[in-house]
């Protein structure tokens, strides 16, 4: 980290804080926010000086360029506490750094370090206290970035936005997950915008998801928008798949976010002596694999969930149910990562930082 991170950002006091308002049992997933939020705006070619300012709505004009051509992007992190009530950030130069490459690809201004990493670590040790103990609690983490300059001319904006959010959250379950295999609706094609974290990449995910909702489904495992041969991502997770001992997951691109638990699932299974695969997976060898009992376990990978496993999946109408195994390679490797994450098991990579 460069000394500029360290710089002091102005924080503006909340008369009076909500967080004994909050029942930290019973909290639905991002809709409870912390005291405080960071705001910083991009006008005349410069960003200007951030500031930490109680969490409040904020006016845009109705022309405001990111409600016309959708310029917008964001991060997805998590802040952690352990049991000496240090709080932890987990690998957030990987986020800032995707952050700007969605910045480049939307044509919009790159966040300098001092004001995305500065301006986080003020922000969480600010609200350290909504960081709670235990296995399962943590903080999440959204940055984000929208285009608020005026005028409907299609164009890039002149003015942005840049804010970051905290929310604090429980253990991420979502039940039994079910999906079907993408046969007509794709995800990103090569050359669009499918490796930037852009808001538009989530909502046209929407009306093929309520589809595979209304059939049973929970998500859908998006295939190559060429072909549609190739497995790519499960809903807007990263997706591995365990044939045998060996685990595969289709290889970054274009079209494929980069994501940090997925990289970090990597590492620690090679370092756990698993085989690891990146290459493209077809679904015919798939069903293959389904058919002939090799295929063990399918799981997408996320901040939210860190592992979510999927129990089967739907393809041209046939359904396959995966095994239920003891051994679950997911489960393993969830549980590494998330000791990790919440220091209480060593991290030989360097990934945790301390706030």
């Amino acid at each position: 980290m460069s000394e500029s991170t360290t710089q002091k950002i102005t924080i503006v006091p909340v008369p009076q804080s909500n967080i004994d308002s909050v029942d930290f049992n019973n909290l639905a997933f991002g809709s409870t926010f912390t005291d405080y939020m960071l705001w910083c705006d991009f006008k005349e070619g410069k960003w200007q000086e951030p500031v930490i300012k109680p969490y409040e709505p904020f006016l845009l004009d109705p022309s405001a360029k990111v409600f016309h051509y959708g310029q917008a992007i964001f991060e997805g992190m998590k802040a952690y506490k352990d049991e000496q009530d240090d709080v932890w950030l987990f690998r957030p130069d990987q986020n800032f750094e995707r952050f700007n490459h969605s910045a480049v690809r939307m044509a919009m201004p790159e966040v300098p370090e001092e004001i995305f990493m500065g301006g986080l670590k003020q922000l969480v040790n600010l609200e350290r206290d909504w960081v709670k103990k235990g296995l399962g609690n943590s903080l999440y983490v959204r940055p984000f970035m929208i285009a608020v300059g005026s005028g409907v001319i299609a164009a890039p904006s002149s003015q942005y936005r840049f804010m970051i959010i905290l929310s604090p959250a429980k253990s991420y379950y979502s039940g039994e997950v079910k999906v079907i295999i993408a046969e007509h609706y794709s995800r990103a094609a090569n050359g669009g915008i499918g490796a930037a974290k852009a808001a538009g990449n989530y909502s046209a995910q929407f009306y093929p998801t309520k589809l595979a909702n209304e059939k049973g489904f929970q998500q859908i495992i998006w295939t190559d928008d060429a072909t549609h041969t190739k497995l790519e991502e499960a809903g807007t997770m990263n997706v591995f798949f365990r044939i045998n001992d060996a685990l595969y997951t289709a290889p970054t691109s274009e079209r494929i976010l980069d994501g940090v638990t997925r990289k970090s699932l990597i590492a620690l299974a090679e370092k756990m002596g698993i085989e690891v695969n990146i290459q493209p997976v077809l679904v015919s060898e798939l069903i293959e694999a389904a058919k002939n009992g090799s295929l063990k376990e399918v799981f997408g990978s996320g901040t939210a969930a860190v592992v979510n496993p999927i129990i089967g999946f739907s393809y041209q109408d046939d359904y396959y149910e995966l095994p239920k195994i003891e051994n679950s390679m997911a489960l393993l490797l969830k549980e590494k990562l998330v000791h990790i994450q919440y220091n209480q098991a060593e991290d030989p990579f360097d990934w945790t930082v301390k706030v």
